[in-house]
């Protein structure tokens, strides 16, 4: 596999240091050790082996990942572990992306308080959901959902949202049958957006009071009582960005999206197009515009986008892929088999140890394959942290 013509390591190998340095004592450990595992990943630093192909005899080495979960070279792995784990949990009915923005100036404060507001806004989001599905005047059911944050915009800003992937029904309320949406329409987006800013500032009033929030810099005056009603007032009466796309073209269609959004970073390598005197210029998006217009490209200096990059480092610990209702881990397993039962659906064939279901299938053997041949490589030699490794004899020219 080659490698890419940049990547953020590169960045931070050209410009870490001096970026590091005149930002000392400014800087969070957990952004530190960001930078320091993606710096490292896939270098001697880690370690790695030897691997050579069964067939052909071709040699390569291959050092070890970070797999940080914010290194964009880590998250392709992780995300295959997660949907393999995730298909089980399909059901045969269509698919709803939901999602849920706070407006700009709550970011702001979110930038100072993020494990309180990012958790705020995944439960009051979900919460959402739950109550207007169950309300008889729309849905009335008990629905699951999968709610995933992102903290960024294309141009790497802070933009806290959440997405959220929505089977279009549920169980009715006495648990006696499947209550499907109608076609193509699942929530109206008003109640909802309405519903969840009630929810959310209510809740937001609560953790000021209850001395959750912390503010600093030019919001410090946020921390006195009336100062942070001043600030909410004007919320209430804005409308909320709620938005909810059709439904998807059946289950691979949602592993597929699930895929591009659950293990995302703020930036893709992909999307990255040069480093030089000028900075850092990549690939992003203007949502305003339509058509080709959307499509744009950017130069940040480069450590204006270390910056940036480092405004989406999430809270040590803090979880921002989550499940609620039906697919809660409690009792996931038990609502999904209720709900297959009362959609006549049959079980999974890897719930029942088949192989069959090619398209879902998650390989055995998930090993890269020779570059020359296509065969399987076989590890011969590993070696510490620290340590390069050196090709075999029989590889080297004289």
């Amino acid at each position: 596999m080659s490698r890419p013509p940049l990547e953020v390591a590169d960045i931070f190998h050209r410009h870490g240091a001096a970026w590091r340095a005149a930002h000392a004592g400014h800087l969070s450990l957990g952004q530190l050790k960001v930078m320091a595992a993606i710096e490292a990943c896939r270098t001697a630093a880690l370690g790695g082996h030897s691997e050579a192909c069964a067939d052909c005899g071709q040699v390569r080495i291959a050092y070890n990942s970070c797999r940080n979960r914010h290194c964009p070279k880590c998250q392709g792995a992780a995300a295959r572990d997660w949907l393999a784990a995730r298909q089980a949990d399909l059901l045969p009915v269509g698919y709803f992306h939901v999602v849920f923005t706070l407006p700009a100036r709550m970011a702001d404060i979110a930038w100072q308080n993020k494990a309180v507001i990012y958790d705020l806004l995944l439960r009051t989001a979900s919460e959402t959901m739950l109550t207007i599905a169950a309300d008889p005047r729309h849905l009335g059911a008990r629905i699951g959902l999968t709610a995933v944050l992102h903290t960024w915009g294309s141009a790497m800003t802070h933009h806290p949202h959440v997405h959220m992937i929505v089977p279009g029904g549920g169980i009715s309320l006495d648990g006696k049958r499947w209550v499907a949406c109608r076609p193509g329409f699942l929530l109206p987006v008003r109640v909802l957006s309405r519903l969840f800013r009630r929810l959310f500032l209510s809740k937001l009033a609560d953790a000021h009071a209850a001395g959750h929030l912390h503010f600093f810099g030019d919001q410090e005056g946020l921390s006195d009582r009336r100062a942070f009603a001043a600030v909410l007032a004007p919320l209430r009466r804005k409308n909320w960005f709620v938005y909810a796309k059709p439904p998807f073209a059946g289950p691979e269609a949602v592993l597929a999206y699930l895929s591009r959004y659950t293990h995302r970073v703020a930036i893709s390598t992909s999307r990255l197009i040069s480093l030089d005197d000028r900075g850092v210029t990549f690939r992003c998006k203007d949502y305003r515009r339509n058509g080709t217009e959307r499509y744009q490209v950017m130069t940040l200096d480069a450590g204006e986008f270390i910056r940036r990059f480092l405004l989406h480092i999430l809270p040590k610990g803090f979880h921002r892929i989550r499940h609620y209702g039906l697919l809660a881990s409690a009792g996931r397993k038990a609502n999904i088999m209720r709900a297959r039962a009362l959609l006549a659906a049959p079980e999974p064939e890897a719930d029942r140890g088949g192989t069959d279901n090619a398209s879902l299938a998650t390989p055995t053997d998930t090993r890269p394959r020779c570059p020359c041949c296509g065969g399987r490589m076989i590890v011969i030699e590993t070696f510490a942290r620290g340590h390069h490794a050196r090709a075999p004899p029989w590889t080297q020219t004289p």
